[in-house]
């Protein structure tokens, strides 16, 4: 199969057509001055098929679920069911405005009211919360409840530390920070948490220790009840970071495990849009101890109604002006109940079981690091690929060619020229073996051919270092290098 990414010369939706200028609205009654339009709005005038061709062409030069696989670990990119999308399209939901009256959106309250409680039998935790926006939201905020809990037993002034693995995702120690924590990392033996040293870093300045488990690694924590022993004993609270929960769906839970509060993406775990900074979703568990500071507002039920609860006394307050994202939650709430307890036993079940077989399949060409029964992801080196001149992000760019999105690269930091892997459960045994036989193409081509990929992608090879530090944002005309003059009303 040849593999050739659409390339159209695509110009900008303006460009397509002369600018039109409707003539000016009336003045709204009641509207100050400082508020008004001092221009009518400019539109681009186009007729049906050329922006229905404009888009699609777009489209053609973008790669996303649809297209094929994602194999990045860590971060779970699953098929998103079409049957969910055509519920949160519903008017019903996708025309529900976050500040109607409750007594209009019973309904949507229940959801999410349902919903709370099938993820707390899920992960096993007193109660859930729908309302921060996105993981890393969710992380802080959990550490802000870690926070209010020291608070309230006078010991803030000296739990100042969090605690996190070598293998803990970026995000962990960015929210530790914001919450003003000082953070102190743990090393790993043989991927997992070095028990010995994490004992020692132990003490009562120790606030909370964040994990993930399955870790990054794709390794199961197995002495994760001695680490939640450990880290209670010192006084301090143990967070689940959820990124890899689809591993353990109905197999165990984070509050079996001994975690006191966690964060859930309900894009990795219940299929929900993933990516582009948004939609979000950092829905968070807590055990009894930590539920009471859990934000504000909170869905209660009263009789048949169903209401938004203020009445918190510990709550931190509030994190967010609306409550959740309710396109997000419909999707995730019918996700799991098409699936139902043994369903959702299943997904991690077919994870692990397509992990496994492709980390044998491609064992077999790049070395692996740890132990070879792994979870839902696992890590192979690209080290050997320097003897021939070339690196890891060479070959992810040269899988470009082979229509299959690259793999996570250089991540987690402690496995030389890394690359992380996982392909989950709605990907298919013909998509597993079709990946791997990519690999081996790509594994098989010349230093030369690898170092100039991507060939076959609507944008090839581009200068990473100067885009990381002279990042473009705003449009610019690329034709002429001259920036677009935006016009503000």
């Amino acid at each position: 199969m040849t593999y050739r990414q659409a390339r159209w010369d695509e110009p900008p939706i303006w460009d397509l057509a002369h600018a039109h200028a409707p003539e000016p609205a009336p003045a709204i009654p009641g509207v100050p001055e400082r508020f008004r339009r001092r221009e009518a709005l400019r539109w681009p005038e186009l007729s049906e098929p050329t922006v229905v061709r404009h888009y699609t062409r777009l489209s053609q030069m973008n790669f996303g679920i649809d297209s094929g696989v994602y194999p990045l670990g860590s971060c779970t990119m699953k098929y998103n069911p079409k049957l969910s999308e055509l519920l949160a399209r519903r008017p019903g939901a996708a025309q529900v405005h976050p500040y109607q009256p409750e007594s209009t959106v019973q309904g949507s309250l229940e959801i999410a009211w349902r919903l709370e409680r099938l993820l707390a039998r899920i992960t096993g935790f007193h109660e859930v919360s729908l309302q921060p926006a996105a993981g890393a939201h969710g992380e802080y905020t959990s550490l802000l409840m870690v926070k209010a809990h020291y608070r309230e037993l006078g010991e803030l002034e000296r739990r100042t530390e969090v605690l996190l693995p070598d293998t803990a995702h970026g995000t962990n120690p960015a929210s530790a920070s914001m919450a003003g924590f000082v953070t102190r990392e743990i090393p790993s033996k043989d991927g997992c948490v070095d028990l010995a040293a994490l004992k020692a870093a132990l003490s009562e300045r120790t606030a909370c220790f964040m994990l993930t488990n399955p870790n990054t690694a794709g390794l199961f924590e197995s002495e994760i009840l001695e680490i939640s022993e450990a880290v209670h004993a010192a006084g301090a609270m143990l967070y689940y970071d959820g990124a890899n929960l689809n591993a353990i769906l109905g197999v165990t839970n984070p509050g079996r495990m001994g975690f006191d509060i966690a964060h859930l993406n309900l894009h990795k775990t219940f299929a929900t849009p993933h990516g582009g900074g948004g939609p979000g979703a950092g829905v968070i568990g807590a055990g009894e101890l930590l539920a009471p500071y859990l934000p504000v507002p909170r869905i209660a039920k009263r009789g048949r109604k169903f209401h938004l609860d203020y009445d918190r006394p510990k709550s931190i307050g509030k994190v967010k002006t609306a409550y959740g994202n309710f396109g997000l939650d419909l999707r995730a709430y019918a996700f799991i109940l098409a699936h139902g307890e043994e369903g959702l036993r299943h997904v991690s079940r077919r994870a692990v079981l397509n992990s496994n077989y492709l980390a044998a399949r491609l064992g077999r060409r790049l070395p692996r690091p740890f132990r070879p029964l792994v979870k839902h992801e696992f890590v192979l080196s690209g080290a050997p690929l320097r003897e021939r001149g070339v690196r890891t992000l060479d070959l992810a760019k040269r899988l470009l060619d082979e229509g299959v999105h690259a793999p996570t690269v250089y991540f987690p930091t402690l496995v030389e020229e890394a690359l992380m892997l996982e392909l989950p459960e709605t990907e298919s045994k013909r998509e597993l073996d079709a990946f791997a036989e990519a690999v081996g193409r790509a594994l098989d081509d010349s230093p030369e051919h690898l170092k100039a990929a991507p060939t076959s992608c609507s944008v090839g090879r581009i200068d990473e270092v100067r885009a990381a530090r002279e990042p473009v944002l705003s449009w610019k005309d690329l034709r002429t290098g001259a920036s677009v003059k935006v016009e503000t009303p």
